[in-house]
C-alpha cells in the first residue's frame, strides 16, 4: 500500500516550451508511467522538469518566440523537514510548495518558490532534495561515496547511532578548533604580556613625575649660566647698595629731603610715603640680588645629573611619540590597565583538553560499533544486489562494497567505503563511474535503491529509459521492482516497455498533434481500457491484435 505521507511531486504544468504549447500532468503517489509515440516529446517533459531543477534556460526552447515560457510544479513537502531551508532563505513555507520557472522572449530567466523570487543556486538546492532524476549517462547518487555510506547505514539500522556520532563529531572538531585557538591565544597573550611588562618596567624605573621636565630644564638653564648670573647679580647688588654712590643711598638722601617738605603740603607728604615704599622695594631687590649671587654656584656634577634625567625623558617621549611627561604618565597608566586585562588561559585549556580526550574515547567506541554493524550487512547486501541484477539480465554483474577501517576518526566514523562494480564475468572491479554503462548504471541504481527504499529517505525518483535493452521476463521483473519501490517512494518512469508500463498506478500517454504548420505534444491520462490498448500496441502493433490485447490485460493483472 502506498504511504500517503511520503514526499511527492503532485503536478507539472508546462506552457510554451519546445513543442509543448500547454499541458499538465498530475502524478500518482505511487508509480507514474509515461509512454508514447516515438518523437512525441517524452524527453521534453524531463527537459521542462530540468528547468524546475535549476538547469540553464535557452530562448531556443520557446514554442512561441513572442511569449514567455512557464514551467510550474507543485510539491507536497510535508515529509521533507525543510522549514529551516525556507527560513534561512527568507521564503514563505507551505506544505504544498510551488516552484515556477519563467523564460522571457528576451532570454531573461526568473525562478520563484511560493511566489518569492530566488536565484538558481537556491532553486537547485531545494529541487535536489525534491527530485532524484535518473537519465542514462547522468551522474547518479550511487556514484557519491557519502550516499553509498548512507545506504549501508540504512541497511545496518545505523540511522540514530550515525546521527548521534555525527553530532558529537561536529562538537569534537569544534572543540579541537577552539583548543587550538586558545593555545594560540595563550601563546600570543604570553608574548604580549611579556612586551607590556617590559614597557611598564621601563616606566616604573623612570619614576616620572608630572612637571619635572619643565623644572629640570629651568634648573639646567640656571646651572649652565651660573657664572654669568652670579657676576650680574653681584654687580647689580653693588650698584644698588654697596658702592659709594649706590642708588639706594641716593634714594635715601632724597627721601630725607622729601620728608622735610612734606609738612608743608599733604600731597607732598603722600608722595614722600610712596617714595619711601619704592626705596624699601629697591632695598629688597638688592637683597635678592645678593642672595642669588651668594647661592649661585657652577655645579658640573648636578648639570650631568639633570642632563641624564632629561635625556631619559626625551628618549621616552621620542619612543612613544609624545611631547610631555603628562602624556608619558597616561601611557604608563594605559599599559597597567592592559596588563590587567590579560588572564592565564592554562586552566581553561587543560579543562578543554580533558573534555576532548573523553569525546575522542566515546567517538571511537561509537565508530567501532558503526563499523561492526556496517560490515555485518555488507555480504547480504552484495548477494541481494547480485541476485537482483541477475534477474535483470546482468547475470555476471558483481557489486563489491570496499569498506576499509581507518585508525583516524572521520565525519562518519572510521570507515572509508566505496562501491566497486563489474558487469562482466571475471571483470576487474572498479569504481562505478569508471566502468558502468548508462543502462547498467540505471539498473544498478534501481536495484540498490529498491533494497534500501523502506529505510532511507529518498526524494521523488524519476527514471528515463531505465529499461533500455531489456524485454520479456527481465522487463517484467524490472516493472515489479519499480512497483515495490513505489510503495515507499514516489516513482515516475518514462518507458518503452509494456511490462514496466503494466505496473503503473497512473499511466500517461504522450502523442503528437498537427496544428497549422507545426507539431505539438499532448499528454493524456489513460483509463483502464485505454491502458490495455496502449500496452497491447507496445506489445504488437497499431492497431493491436486481440491476442496482444489479452496479453496486455493479463500483464496488468499480474
Amino acid at each position: 500500500m502506498v504511504n500517503a505521507r511520503k514526499a511527492m511531486i503532485k503536478s507539472l504544468h508546462i506552457r510554451n516550451y519546445a513543442i509543448i504549447e500547454s499541458l499538465e500532468i498530475n502524478f500518482s503517489e505511487g508509480l507514474t508511467i509515461i509512454t508514447g509515440e516515438t518523437g512525441a516529446g517524452k524527453s521534453i517533459l524531463l527537459g521542462a522538469l530540468g528547468l524546475i531543477m535549476g538547469n540553464r534556460a535557452d530562448t531556443k526552447s520557446l514554442y512561441n518566440e513572442a511569449e514567455k515560457c512557464v514551467v510550474e510544479a507543485r510539491f507536497d513537502i510535508r515529509s521533507y523537514q525543510l522549514q529551516a531551508f525556507f527560513t534561512d532563505n527568507d521564503i514563505e513555507y507551505d506544505e504544498e510548495t510551488i516552484i515556477r520557472r519563467e523564460i522571457a522572449p528576451s532570454g531573461k530567466s526568473r525562478a520563484f518558490i511560493n511566489d518569492s523570487p530566488v536565484n538558481l543556486n537556491v532553486l537547485q538546492q531545494l529541487s535536489s532534495a525534491l527530485i532524484d532524476l535518473h537519465q542514462q549517462f547522468d551522474t547518479l547518487d550511487i556514484h557519491n561515496v557519502s550516499f553509498q555510506l548512507r545506504m549501508i547505514d540504512a541497511l545496518a539500522d545505523n540511522k540514530r547511532l550515525a546521527a548521534g556520532y555525527e553530532e558529537e563529531y561536529r562538537q569534537y572538531i569544534a572543540d579541537k578548533r577552539r583548543l587550538d585557538n586558545l593555545i594560540h591565544k595563550n601563546e600570543a597573550s604570553a608574548k604580549e604580556v611579556e612586551f607590556l611588562q617590559f614597557q611598564l618596567e621601563e616606566f616604573n624605573k623612570a619614576e616620572l613625575m608630572d612637571g619635572e621636565q619643565e623644572r629640570s630644564e629651568q634648573e639646567l638653564s640656571v646651572l649652565a649660566n651660573a657664572e654669568e648670573i652670579k657676576r650680574t647679580m653681584s654687580a647689580a647688588f653693588q650698584y644698588l647698595s654697596e658702592s659709594e654712590q649706590s642708588l639706594v643711598s641716593q634714594m635715601e638722601e632724597l627721601g630725607i629731603m622729601l620728608h622735610q617738605i612734606g609738612k608743608y603740603d599733604g600731597k607732598l607728604a603722600a608722595l614722600s610715603e610712596k617714595y619711601d615704599g619704592l626705596t624699601e622695594e629697591l632695598k629688597d631687590i638688592a637683597g635678592e640680588f645678593e642672595t642669588i649671587a651668594e647661592q649661585t654656584e657652577y655645579d658640573p656634577e648636578r648639570i650631568t645629573e639633570i642632563q641624564a634625567r632629561l635625556d631619559l625623558i626625551y628618549r621616552l617621549e621620542n619612543k612613544h611619540r609624545v611631547g610631555t611627561v603628562r602624556e608619558l604618565l597616561d601611557i604608563q597608566e594605559n599599559l597597567q590597565a592592559q596588563l590587567g586585562e590579560f588572564g592565564d588561559l592554562s586552566t581553561e585549556i587543560e579543562t578543554l583538553r580533558k573534555r576532548i580526550a573523553e569525546q575522542e574515547t566515546h567517538l571511537y567506541q561509537v565508530a567501532n560499533m558503526l563499523s561492526e554493524r556496517r560490515h555485518l550487512v555488507v555480504p547480504d547486501f552484495e548477494d541481494k544486489v547480485r541476485a537482483m541484477l541477475s534477474q535483470l539480465s546482468m547475470e555476471h554483474a558483481v557489486l563489491k562494497v570496499d569498506c576499509k577501517k581507518n585508525d583516524t576518526l572521520g565525519p562518519t566514523g572510521l570507515d572509508e567505503l566505496n562501491f566497486l562494480f563489474t558487469a562482466n564475468k571475471g571483470g576487474r572491479l572498479q569504481m562505478i563511474k569508471d566502468v558502468a554503462s548508462g543502462g547498467e548504471l540505471a539498473r544498478l541504481t534501481l536495484v540498490t535503491k529498491s533494497l534500501v527504499a523502506s529505510a532511507i529517505p529518498l526524494p521523488t525518483l524519476i527514471f528515463d529509459e531505465i529499461d533500455v535493452g531489456v524485454s520479456g521476463d527481465v522487463a517484467l521483473r524490472m516493472g515489479n521492482i519499480l512497483r515495490q519501490l513505489s510503495n515507499h517512494h514516489q516513482v515516475v518512469t518514462i518507458t518503452h516497455s509494456p511490462q514496466v508500463a503494466s505496473k503503473a498506478d497512473a499511466h500517461y500517454f504522450a502523442y503528437k498533434v498537427e496544428k497549422e504548420d507545426r507539431v505539438i505534444t499532448k499528454v493524456k491520462a489513460l483509463s483502464r481500457d485505454e491502458r490495455i490498448r496502449a500496452i497491447a500496441t507496445m506489445l504488437s502493433q497499431n492497431p493491436p491484435s486481440e491476442a496482444a490485447i489479452e496479453n496486455a490485460r493479463q500483464l496488468m493483472e499480474v
